[in-house]
């Protein structure tokens, strides 16, 4: 028998006549509202019939949200933007299931993306729209908005929710039609009209909210997962499901000036997003994968705020030898790293302290992330032929006092800038090595000699970043296993206790929030450009380094570790720990350190209490405190 609908059902009931079910249906195809909601606003029949026949029709009973009060994990599984959106409301957790109020519980596209970005399966209640909205800013206002982090982040955005913040989206394209594309999509936005509209603003807005550095849209087998890197760590954002995957990608690439067309190649672009005050350039990236495009995206602040030297963790005497570099009348500063080291951070800053109204200060970028007033600053673009030499090559008859290359990547780059260097100017740029030895091997392999080299580079500064413990951290008592991992990393008497990650809604429960630098400078002084002068021997260099007073990063990174700073797990995942040998593995008989958890030669824990003790470093905030 076919089921009846919701007006014939309360027809036959003798609940509502014809005539009246007539005009609802005409009020209904104006206000583009459920027939339900409708009939409960008209009080033409009562709220128990009413809920009697909605529960009869849907085969979901019925939940008043008037008075729930869910559990702060339950409501961590469903972000509010979206519950906003969908109108939806987690209750709490049956077993393996999760209960949640929905507003339009036959609504198959709603369900798959609650249930996707929750994990879980869901048990369906039904609610009506204002009773379920009123809960939802019940329920999640206290615990997911903390005005004392909010004042504690001045400058930034509040977390989106809903309708509150409005995303402007500024094209870069010249293109009138990609201008006509944009500002339809503004409209749509405007007007809340489709789910991959919103979607993109939802997510853009969270990124930012939460100071993501790039946003990843990656296609899967089953649905499509947003991840987004804050601090330098990856982690998952939400879930989509497919069946608006194309659409979401699509409008991405619109945004970003590209062919929507073309699905088999990589494709660059750009657009710029507006929040309230805050401006964020969007650098866009496209690449095939096995199901489908998958879409990065590096969020770039114009308007970032410079740190100082002492703000970035330079130690006080490193921070003074480096300025003694900077004040130097010509010479180059190297600063080395791998991506996301904070190298653009670190040279800004230097560029920062260097512009003054008598100083002509010009850079050569590729792209331009941070905007400085007084500072003259050239965009590379290889395909009208500015590139790093050729721009090089103008600004040498610009009459400059000081020159920042973005990135020294080949040898003409690189004898231009020595050149320049050794003619009156301050060169400051960067390249990707492990260290500051490195470095000089790096200048080599490009082919500059050895004796350019030494006199032209006064200073090369190599770096990385770790992530710094939240305010929420806690204290952990040293276990015999753990002391000795952190002997083996040069503690010579680790303490009692130590500091440890815990876990809040400030750090998104991952015990860790900001970033600091750990450094290593090499000062180019007479005893190491002799050394070049010669023949080259990186030990030679290091060894006359460490003579001048160069310290590692491996000992900067110890000593922020003793200050309670970061975690030694943290350190050891971001630089790499030259220790010696403990002995030999009983299981295999190779050589290992103590700060191997697992011998990677058979693959067997070291000890069960030091097992035990590494699990737990990876279990932040859930039990790890003595």
């Amino acid at each position: 028998m076919k089921r009846k609908k919701l007006g014939e059902l309360l027809r036959d009931r003798g609940q509502i006549s014809a005539a009246n079910l007539q005009k609802l249906f005409i009020e209904q195809e104006t206000k583009m509202v459920r027939l339900g909601e409708l009939i409960l606003e008209s009080g033409l029949v009562d709220k128990p019939s009413l809920i009697k026949a909605l529960e009869d029709v849907s085969l979901v009973p019925y939940v008043d949200c008037g008075s729930i009060r869910s559990d702060r994990e339950v409501m961590q599984l469903i972000p509010e933007s979206m519950a906003m959106r969908l109108d939806v409301l987690p209750i709490r957790m049956d077993q393996t299931r999760l209960v949640v109020a929905m507003a339009e519980p036959q609504n198959l596209t709603t369900i798959d993306e609650v249930r996707f970005s929750s994990g879980k399966d869901l048990s369906l209640r039904f609610g009506f729209r204002a009773e379920i909205q009123k809960a939802i800013a019940r329920n999640y206002t206290p615990q997911e908005k903390d005005l004392n982090h909010k004042q504690a982040l001045p400058g930034v955005i509040d977390e989106p929710t809903g309708d509150e913040q409005t995303v402007q989206f500024i094209s870069t394209s010249s293109r009138q039609a990609n201008r006509d594309a944009i500002q339809e999509i503004q409209a749509e936005h405007n007007k809340r009209k489709t789910p991959a509209v919103r979607l993109v603003s939802e997510i853009i807005q969270r990124a930012i909210f939460k100071h993501a550095s790039d946003i990843h849209v990656e296609p899967q087998a089953t649905c499509t997962t947003i991840r987004i890197r804050v601090d330098g760590v990856l982690r998952e954002l939400e879930t989509v499901p497919l069946s608006i995957q194309n659409s979401l990608i699509s409008r991405l690439k619109i945004l970003s000036d590209m062919d929507i067309g073309e699905r088999r190649a990589p494709q660059d672009g750009r657009f710029m997003v507006s929040i309230g005050k805050t401006r964020v350039d969007m650098r866009v990236s496209t690449l095939p994968t096995q199901y489908g495009e998958k879409v990065v995206i590096r969020l770039l602040e114009a308007t970032a705020p410079i740190s100082g030297f002492n703000e970035l963790g330079l130690p006080p005497n490193l921070a003074a030898r480096l300025l003694q570099s900077l004040a130097q009348p010509q010479g180059m500063l190297l600063i080395t790293g791998p991506t996301g080291s904070g190298k653009s951070t670190t040279i800004y800053s230097a560029l920062n302290l260097l512009r003054k109204p008598a100083v002509n200060v010009v850079t050569v970028e590729d792209p331009i992330e941070y905007a400085l007033p007084g500072v003259n600053q050239v965009q590379v673009n290889a395909r009208a032929g500015l590139t790093f030499a050729g721009c090089l090559r103008s600004i040498l008859r610009q009459d400059p006092n000081v020159i920042m290359i973005g990135e020294i990547r080949d040898l003409e780059t690189a004898e231009i800038a020595m050149k320049a260097a050794q003619t009156g100017h301050l060169v400051l740029s960067t390249l990707h090595t492990n260290d500051s030895i490195s470095a000089v091997a790096r200048l080599l392999d490009l082919g500059i000699p050895e004796y350019l080299i030494a006199s032209s580079v006064s200073a090369i500064l190599a770096q990385r970043l770790v992530r710094k413990l939240c305010s929420c951290h806690g204290y952990k008592d040293v276990t015999p296993a753990y002391a000795e991992r952190l002997k083996a990393a040069g503690w010579a008497n680790p303490p009692a206790n130590i500091v440890w990650p815990k876990g809040c809604s400030l750090c998104d429960y991952t015990g860790y929030k900001g970033r600091i630098g750990i450094y290593e400078l090499m000062t180019i002084d007479e005893p190491i450009r002799a050394i070049l002068r010669g023949s080259y021997k990186p030990d030679q260099v290091r060894d006359a380094a460490r003579a001048a007073g160069m310290r590692r990063m491996q000992e900067d990174a110890l000593e922020k570790l003793q200050a309670g700073v970061t975690t030694l797990d943290e350190i050891i995942r971001v630089v790499p720990m030259d220790v010696q040998s403990d002995g030999v593995f009983e299981h295999c008989g190779q050589k290992l350190s103590a700060l191997f958890r697992f011998c990677p030669y058979c693959g067997i824990a070291r000890e069960l209490e030091e097992l035990n003790s590494s699990a737990s470093s990876l279990e932040v905030g859930e039990g790890v405190l003595n």
